[in-house]
């Protein structure tokens, strides 16, 4: 796709609308960051490409590897008898 536009005054900067057809360009949507290369020809204009983050450096898998009920504490639950409720009301 070809479109024709002008280089325009916008404050202190210089700027090109993006309008018409060229508004339809997919994944490039209203305040997406974009990289903006310079050629020999001219430029070349790129949205961002961000790595997708990981929430947690370790998966679910990793950090039960090896547990066990000792490991967990669970030998330490214990369960509490009517007889150590009386007069707690």
């Amino acid at each position: 796709m070809k479109v024709h536009s002008t280089i325009q005054k916008w404050g202190n900067s210089l700027a090109i609308r993006i309008s018409g057809p060229l508004k339809t360009i997919p994944h490039f949507v209203a305040n997406m960051p974009i990289e903006i290369e310079v050629a020999e020809k001219g430029l070349v204009i790129r949205p961002v490409t961000t790595k997708k983050r990981k929430l947690f450096v370790f998966s679910e898998a990793q950090l039960l590897k090896g547990l066990t009920p000792k490991k967990a504490h669970a030998d330490e639950i214990f369960d509490l008898h009517d007889r150590e409720l009386e007069g707690n009301e």
